[in-house]
This record gives structure tokens, C-alpha cells and sequence, in this order.
């Protein structure tokens, strides 16, 4: 079942290229015989690695020498492919990866877990070929962050019969697998203990930067109550106060990003990957391995991992703590915003209060206006015809001599010349709606896309009232954004 799961997955696995290295440390009964070896590995002394043949075979030693153990590794560090950690992929050849899994006696589990999400410890004792195997999977990779996958990647396989500790280990650059072999190769007489990789990678990637992660969310806290509450613990250029002026929208984004970091990667998980090292170790003295040499390293690791279940307990309250003083701040700002808005609506209100009584004020003298126009406009009419040549009343006998009989020259004058007045307006409304349908059909047959292009003209207005973002890891900001909401301090 264990090599059909294996070769199904195998196959359906895509190849990203990757460069390789090996790591080889070799103890002897006698310390002048041991070697640390670290170089390029091409795919021409890949297979020779793998198998321990040729230039990697076990040396010849002197009577009352012996190998005592030691660590063979594939490693490929700062793997830099944007594909490198994601689901369904492997940085060798598939023939490659087959064929360290089965000289290496890796586990065939390790080709499935390329999509676990969350850190993966996981640890088996099982018998190949007739001999006894402790095999390890440790593994953490993380989404994608400015189009590159993160993460690393640990298979070890230690052969009880002679101590012999095999495997691949990959990690991107911003993971801490530079640092691990550093100091494996500093504790080279200890590298034959199998769980020591394992324990150094915890170490660097789950103890030591959650602490630092978290001493800087503390502070970016400290910064939000000092805004906030208007404290005076920290100087004011580092915090979100300047110039008397409290930037709300800067808070409320970056309380949004710290609460955020403040819950990535609990401690309770990490604590569960000490059980499970404390389990693998406990095994491993049970099976009457951790005796002699390994004794020491046995208890020290088994010391370091109480150690390091005590930090984590203590890191776990530090993080309830900081996330109860954030949903505070949280709630204090959404108080002094909806405060701010609210105060902002009454002011509002008393404008448009304000500019309604000017309106009905304005208003008011229209209708007077047009109330007296109605009163005179059709006297000053009249009068204005009246006052025309075609009215003559002065020695006049009657009211019909009295108009003249060309009167009828007004209107014929007058009716023509307002058609014309109203045809023209008419015609050039007209032709301005034919002209703008023109012009967005000419676009369209050019191939623009006018509903496209007025939404990017929108976007760019929204881009520009919009104020530039800051992180909260920024330490100042001299420069307050113009468009963000201020609280002035009193």
C-alpha cells in the first residue's frame, strides 16, 4: 500500500529546479578520522551520494577504528523557485527523489504532505530490509508572499544498526536552514543523536523568532495606547501622535495587521510539536538507544524540550494578554470614532440647519420677485406694444382708427423669428447627442473599452483621496497622511 501511495503521488508531482548540496559529518571511535563535508552536489554524483558508492564510500579504517555515527544530508538551501513549497511539487527529478527515498530508507509519506498546512512533526520506528529505522518528517510552509511560497522542509531516516543518519533538508531564504547546519555542524559530535536537527530547527524557527514577533506586536501596543489613552510612556515621534493630532485611520489599519500577527502561529501548536519530539525521545531511550555516548545528548535534549514547553506556556500567556489589551484598544478606538462621527453629524446638521434657512430665505425673495412680475409683467408687456408705432392715440376718433392697419407686420415678424430661435436650440441638442454617440462609437470600434476605462478613471480618483499606507513595524511617522481622519489632542 505504502509504495502504490508513493508512486501515484509521485507521478502526478510537478519538477521545480533547485540547487543541491550534500552534507556529510562522520564520527569515528578514534575523533582524527572524523570529517565534515559540505559541497555541490550535480546530477552526476547524485546517485553515487545516495547509495555510498564510489568517491561517498565508507573509507577503509585501521584495526580498533570504527564509525561511531554521523549525518548524511541532501540539503537544497535558500531555495529560491516561486513554486518551490506549493502543493504537488518536488525540487528533484522524480527518479532522483525515488531513488534517495529508497537507498536513503526515507519515509514514502514525506512525497504526500507537500499541501499540509500548519508545522508537521512526525516520527516511526520501522524495520527495511531486515534492519531497524527511526524515520522522522518535520515540515512548515507557509503561503505565498510576494508571489514566492516559504517554508522548509526536514526527512531523516537514522539506521539504528549503525548509527547512520540519512536525509533531505530544504528551506527557502527566509527560513532559518542556514543557521540550523551552521550549528549542526558546530555540534558535529553529537550530530549521530537523530533528534538533534530537528531540535535545532525548532529552536530557530518556532522558539526564537515567535518570542521576537511578539516583543514587536508588545510594542507596536504600546504605541496604539499611547494614541489612544494619549499616554506619554514612548516619545511622541514614535508613536501616532504629531503634531497634536491622533491619525485614526493609520490606528485602525494597523490594529487590524497586529491583531492579526498576534494570532499567527499560537503557541499551543508549537507546543504540540514539543509533545511530539518528547515522544520520539522517549522512544528512542526505550528501545535502549540512548545509552552510552548518547546518553548525555539524550538528557540534554530531553531538558531542552521541558525548557522550551516552559517558554512557550509562559509566550502562550503573554499572547492572551496582548490580544485582550488589543480587542481594549480596539474597542476604545471604535468608541472614539463613532464619538468623533457622531460630534461630525451634529455639526452637519447645524450646517444644513444653517443653509436651510438661507434656502428658505432665498426662496422667499424669489417668490416675492416672482410675484411682483407676475403683478407688472403683462402691464410693462402691453406697454411696451402700446408705446410701437402701430398704436396711435392721439387724435383719434375711435379705438379701431387708433391701431394701425399694419399691425399685422408684429406678428408676422414676431411668430417666424421664435420658431427660428426654437428650431436652432432644438437642431443643436440634437446634434450634440449625435456627436457624443459618435465619438463612444468610434472608441468602441477602435477597440476601447469605455466602461473600463471610466472605471479605471474612478479608481485613480479613489486612489488619490486615498492616504498612503503605513505598517505598524514603522517606528515614526513624520508626516501625517492628509486624507486620514485626526483626532485633535486637547
Amino acid at each position: 500500500m505504502e509504495r502504490l501511495f508513493f508512486e501515484e503521488t509521485l507521478k502526478s508531482c510537478r519538477v521545480v529546479p533547485e540547487v543541491t548540496r550534500y552534507l556529510e559529518i562522520l564520527s569515528y571511535s578514534d575523533p582524527a578520522y572524523d570529517t565534515i563535508e559540505e559541497h555541490p552536489l550535480d546530477e552526476m554524483d547524485f546517485e553515487t551520494f545516495v547509495h555510498r558508492k564510489g568517491v561517498f564510500a565508507p573509507p577503509y579504517l585501521p584495526d580498533g577504528v570504527h564509525r561511531s555515527g554521523g549525518i548524511r544530508l541532501v540539503l537544497q538551501k535558500n531555495a529560491n523557485h516561486n513554486d518551490t513549497f506549493s502543493s504537488g511539487v518536488i525540487s528533484l527529478k522524480p527518479y532522483e527523489y525515488e531513488s534517495m527515498i529508497r537507498a536513503m530508507h526515507l519515509p514514502h509519506r514525506a512525497v504526500e504532505i507537500s499541501s499540509c498546512v500548519g508545522p508537521l512533526f512526525w516520527s516511526t520506528f520501522t524495520k527495511i530490509d531486515g534492519g531497524d529505522y527511526l524515520q522522522i518528517l518535520f515540515r512548515k510552509s507557509d503561503v505565498r508572499k510576494r508571489g514566492k511560497t516559504r517554508g522548509w522542509e526536514l526527512m531523516l531516516s537514522h539506521e539504528i544498526d549503525t548509527g547512520i543518519t540519512s536525509g533531505f533538508f530544504k528551506g527557502t531564504e527566509n527560513s532559518s536552514i542556514v543557521k540550523a547546519i551552521k550549528d549542526l555542524i558546530a555540534c558535529a559530535s553529537e550530530a549521530r543523536y537523530p533528534l538533534l536537527l530537528p531540535l535545532i530547527v525548532f529552536q530557530h524557527e518556532c522558539i526564537d523568532k515567535r518570542e521576537a514577533a511578539q516583543r514587536d506586536i508588545r510594542d507596536a501596543l504600546r504605541r496604539f495606547e499611547h494614541a489612544i489613552c494619549f499616554r506619554s510612556e514612548i516619545l511622541e515621534e514614535e508613536g501616532y501622535v504629531q503634531g497634536g493630532q491622533v491619525d485614526l485611520d493609520q490606528i485602525g489599519r494597523d490594529i487590524i495587521e497586529v491583531y492579526n500577527q498576534a494570532k499567527w502561529k499560537p503557541p499551543a501548536t508549537f507546543l504540540r510539536i514539543v509533545d511530539a519530539l518528547g515522544e520520539a525521545a522517549r522512544e528512542f531511550a526505550a528501545q535502549g538507544l540512548a545509552e552510552g555516548p548518547l546518553c548525555t545528548v539524550h538528557n540534554s535534549v530531553v531538558s531542552r524540550l521541558w525548557f522550551y514547553r516552559k517558554r512557550l506556556e509562559g509566550l502562550e500567556d503573554y499572547v492572551k494578554t496582548t490580544v485582550e489589551r488589543l480587542d481594549i484598544q480596539r474597542n476604545a478606538l471604535d468608541n472614539l470614532i463613532a464619538r468623533k462621527e457622531s460630534a461630525l453629524s451634529i455639526r452637519i446638521a447645524g450646517e444644513q440647519r444653517m443653509l436651510a434657512y438661507a434656502s428658505k430665505h432665498d426662496s422667499t425673495a424669489m417668490k416675492v420677485l416672482s410675484l411682483l412680475g407676475a403683478i407688472f409683467l403683462p402691464g410693462a408687456y402691453l406697454a411696451s406694444i402700446m408705446s410701437t408705432t402701430f398704436f396711435d392715440f392721439h387724435d383719434a376718433p375711435d379705438l379701431s382708427s387708433a391701431v394701425s392697419p399694419t399691425f399685422w407686420l408684429y406678428w408676422a415678424v414676431t411668430i417666424p423669428v421664435t420658431v427660428v430661435v426654437v428650431a436652432f436650440w432644438y437642431g443643436w441638442e440634437k446634434w450634440r447627442k449625435r456627436r457624443k454617440h459618435e465619438i463612444i462609437e468610434g472608441l468602441v470600434q477602435q477597440g476601447v473599452d469605455v466602461e473600463k476605462m471610466e472605471r479605471d478613471i474612478l479608481s485613480t480618483m479613489r486612489k488619490r483621496t486615498m492616504s498612503k499606507v503605513s505598517t505598524w513595524r514603522t517606528p515614526s511617522r513624520l508626516s501625517p497622511p492628509k486624507s486620514s481622519t485626526f483626532l485633535k489632542v486637547p
